[in-house]
């Protein structure tokens, strides 16, 4: 082999890798411009986690699908009769919940979660109403 011949098969092979090289900016232009959009509902997801997380209350366990049917009898309740306002007695009377002194400082729970929700006002001690 020569040296024209050598010099010509080493520009054909920087010409190849010149190609390969365009090419892969290329796809690396094309991944980048597809990876913007991901990244920037990934971000905004993160921040949503990061204020939920911080405005959940601390060390709450989240609601068993018994504790949100008894949530929704509560404000069911509240809806069927909006102009009155409830003692913690009367709202289980009504529901026929049980009235022991547990089960009523339960449900005090759940109404204040309630009334800190905005659902419910309290017009007076231990009376609760559904906000109008």
């Amino acid at each position: 082999m020569n040296v024209i011949e050598l010099l010509a098969d080493l520009q054909a092979r920087q010409d190849e890798a010149t190609a390969r090289v365009g090419e892969l900016r290329d796809q690396i232009e094309h991944l980048t411009a597809a990876l913007a959009e991901p990244e920037a509902r990934l971000a905004e997801l993160t921040t949503a986690q990061r204020v939920i997380s911080e405005l959940a209350p601390t060390g709450a366990e989240p609601d068993t699908p018994e504790q949100a049917t008894t949530y929704q009898a509560i404000v069911n309740a509240f809806n069927q009769h909006p102009d009155q306002a409830f003692r913690v007695r009367e709202l289980h009377e009504l529901l026929g919940m049980p009235t022991d002194d547990p089960a009523l400082n339960v449900t005090r729970s759940r109404l204040g979660r309630l009334t800190r929700q905005g659902f419910l006002t309290q017009p007076g001690r231990g009376r609760y109403q559904k906000r109008t």
